[in-house]
C-alpha cells in the first residue's frame, strides 16, 4: 500500500518505497506510476485510461517524497518549477568516511548509457549541490543536501569523486557488493501548488533501518 501524504484535484504526493521503479523499463517489475493509475482509477471510479504527470525521478534503490501531477495543467507548470529549481528538493545521506565540514560541490557530470553509471567529466553538464554535515558517528557521517540540479546519478557520483561515497553504494563504493541498501533518502519536497500558488512543504521520517539508526537512536 502506497503511503499518501496529500492528494486533492490536481497533486498526488506519495512516498515512494525504496527498490520500487518510477516508471516501467525492460525489466516490466511493477512501477510506482502504474500502482498509483490504479488507485486513482479506483478511488474514483474512472473509466478508460487515467492522466498521472511524471514531473521529476528518483532511483529505484532511493525511497522518498515525490509529487505526481493529475492534469496536464498542473504537469506543466510543475515541470516549469523544476527547471527553475523552485521545486526543492532535500536528501538525506550517510556517508563512509567523517566529513567534517558543509559546502558545495560542483562538478560536470557525464552518463555512460551502455553501464548505466555516471562519472565526472569536463564534457558532462554541470551538476551543483549544497550539504550540511549533521553528525558523525563510527566512522560514517549523515549529511543534509539541497540538490541545485538533477543529473543522472548525481548526489552518488559527486560525493564518491571527493572520497566520500554513500552507504551501501555498491555502483560507486567499491566497499559494497551488489544487493545492499543506498543509503539516500528523499526526505522533504517543498514547491508551489500549481493553481493556488501556496507555497506546499511535505517531509518524511528517515526509514527505521541501519544506518541510519546510528544517528537517531
Amino acid at each position: 500500500m502506497i503511503n499518501i501524504l496529500y492528494e486533492d484535484n490536481h497533486l498526488l504526493v506519495v512516498e515512494k518505497p525504496i527498490n520500487v521503479l518510477v516508471q516501467a523499463d525492460c525489466t516490466k517489475d511493477l512501477d510506482l506510476l502504474t500502482m498509483l493509475k490504479s488507485y486513482v482509477k479506483e478511488k474514483y471510479n474512472k473509466p478508460g485510461n487515467v492522466y498521472l504527470g511524471l514531473v521529476h525521478r528518483l532511483d529505484r534503490v532511493v525511497g522518498g517524497v515525490m509529487v505526481f501531477a493529475k492534469t496536464s495543467k498542473s504537469a506543466g507548470r510543475l515541470s516549469k518549477q523544476v527547471q527553475n529549481h523552485d521545486l526543492e528538493k532535500t536528501y538525506y545521506a550517510v556517508l563512509d568516511g567523517n566529513l567534517k565540514e558543509s559546502g558545495r560541490l560542483e562538478n560536470y557530470v557525464e552518463k555512460e548509457e551502455e553501464t548505466n553509471t555516471s562519472f565526472v567529466s569536463k564534457e558532462g553538464k554541470l551538476a551543483i549541490l549544497d550539504y550540511e554535515v549533521l553528525d558523525n558517528r563510527n566512522n560514517f557521517t549523515l549529511v543534509k543536501i539541497h540538490l541545485k540540479t538533477g543529473r543522472h546519478h548525481q548526489i552518488r557520483i559527486q560525493f564518491s569523486h571527493i572520497g566520500y561515497p554513500l552507504f551501501g553504494d555498491a555502483k560507486y563504493n567499491k566497499k559494497y557488493k551488489k544487493g545492499e541498501q543506498i543509503a539516500l533518502f528523499s526526505k522533504e519536497l517543498s514547491f508551489f501548488h500549481p493553481i493556488t500558488k501556496e507555497k506546499l512543504t511535505f517531509s518524511l521520517s528517515l526509514p527505521n533501518r541501519y544506518p541510519y539508526t546510528l544517528f537517531y537512536k
